[in-house]
C-alpha cells in the first residue's frame, strides 16, 4: 500500500508540474518581442558600419511579422543573418524573460581590390565581399589580376604596412603588373617594385633603411621605380621627365651609342683591307707600268716650256 501511494504522489506532482509548465510555456511564447527586448551587439575589434542596428532589427521583424515569441524561429533568423555579406558571424538566442540577443561580427576589409573592372573588399581571411552603398572603409587599395590564392599572402602585407608608422605614412597602395607587385608611395612619383609576396618583412627593412639614409636627402621626382625585387640589392630608375637628371641620361645615352659606332667603323676597314689583299699582281704590275710611261711624256713636257719663252731682241737706237 505504502509503494501505491508514493506512484500515486508522484505521479499527481507530474501532471502538475507538467500544466504548470504548459501554462507557463504559453505565457512565454505569447510575450511579444518589443524593440526593448532586443539586444544587438556588434563584436569587431575594429569599428565598421556596413550593417548598424537598425537593420538587424528590420531583418528581426520581417522574420517574426507577428512579434511573438512563440513565432520566432532562431536557426532560421540566424542563417539569415550569416547570409549577409558583411557578417562574419551572428549568435542569436532568448533568455526565460523573453529578451532576443544577437550578437554580431562583421567583416573588417584588409584592402579593397579593382579586378576586371569591378571593386571588392577582401578580409583577413581572404573571402571576398561586396562594397557599400552607403560606407566606404579606409583601407589600402589595390589594383590588377590578383589571384584568390594571393589573397592571404597580401592581406599579411598589409598588415605588416599598417603596423609599421614609416611603412603605413609611405606606401598607399599596391598595384600588380604581370607576376611582379608594386608599392606606390605618398613620397614622390616612383613605384617601389618588391616583385613576388615572398620576404616581404626583409624586403620593406631593406627599402626603409634605403629611404632613411640616402632618398631623403634626394628630390622625390628623381627616381622613376625603386627595385627591391632582387635579393640584396636595390635598383633604382631614372626620371626621364626631371630636367637635373638630362645630363645624366645623356651621358648613359652616349657611353651606350658608342659600341654599335665603333663597330660600324671597323666592318668598313676590313672590308678595304681584304680588298687590298685580294688585288692580283698583275694589276699592281700595270700600274707600275703606267706610272713609269707618263713620267717620260711630263718632262717633255717642261723641257719644251722654257724653249717657248724666247728672249726679245734688243734693239740700239742710234
Amino acid at each position: 500500500m505504502k509503494n501505491k501511494y508514493r506512484i500515486l504522489k508522484i505521479a499527481v506532482t507530474v501532471i502538475i508540474l507538467g500544466l504548470l509548465l504548459s501554462f507557463s510555456l504559453k505565457r512565454f511564447s505569447g510575450q511579444k518581442i518589443t524593440d526593448n527586448k532586443i539586444s544587438v551587439k556588434m563584436n569587431e575589434k575594429t569599428p565598421v558600419y556596413f550593417i548598424d542596428e537598425k537593420d538587424i532589427r528590420e531583418i528581426v521583424k520581417k522574420e517574426n511579422p507577428s512579434g511573438k515569441v512563440g513565432d520566432l524561429n532562431i536557426p532560421v533568423l540566424e542563417k539569415k543573418i550569416n547570409s549577409l555579406p558583411a557578417v562574419d558571424s551572428a549568435n542569436v538566442y532568448l533568455n526565460l524573460n523573453g529578451k532576443l540577443y544577437l550578437d554580431i561580427k562583421q567583416r573588417v576589409p584588409v584592402f579593397r581590390l579593382n579586378k576586371d573592372g569591378r571593386d571588392f573588399y577582401v578580409d583577413e581571411k581572404g573571402t571576398e565581399f561586396p562594397i557599400s552603398k552607403t560606407y566606404s572603409h579606409p583601407c589600402m587599395l589595390v589594383t590588377g589580376n590578383v589571384k584568390p590564392d594571393e589573397y592571404q599572402k597580401l592581406a599579411e602585407l598589409v598588415e605588416k604596412i599598417d603596423k609599421d608608422d614609416f611603412s603605413k605614412k609611405f606606401f598607399i597602395g599596391i598595384s600588380k603588373d604581370k607576376d611582379d607587385y608594386n608599392l606606390l608611395t605618398s613620397d614622390g612619383n616612383y613605384k617601389v617594385e618588391i616583385g613576388d609576396l615572398d620576404n616581404i618583412e626583409f624586403k620593406v627593412k631593406g627599402l626603409k633603411t634605403f629611404v632613411e639614409k640616402y632618398l631623403v636627402f634626394q628630390d622625390p621626382q628623381k627616381y622613376s621605380m625603386v627595385s627591391v625585387k632582387y635579393q640584396n640589392q636595390i635598383v633604382t630608375t631614372l626620371n626621364p621627365y626631371f630636367k637635373e637628371n638630362d645630363s645624366i641620361l645623356e651621358a648613359g645615352n652616349k657611353e651606350l651609342a658608342k659600341a654599335p659606332v665603333l663597330a660600324a667603323v671597323k666592318k668598313p676597314d676590313a672590308l678595304l683591307r681584304t680588298a687590298k689583299t685580294k688585288t692580283s699582281p698583275a694589276k699592281s704590275k700595270e700600274k707600275i707600268k703606267q706610272k713609269t710611261t707618263t713620267k717620260p711624256k711630263e718632262t717633255k713636257k717642261t723641257e719644251k716650256k722654257p724653249a717657248a719663252k724666247k728672249p726679245k731682241a734688243k734693239v740700239k737706237i742710234e
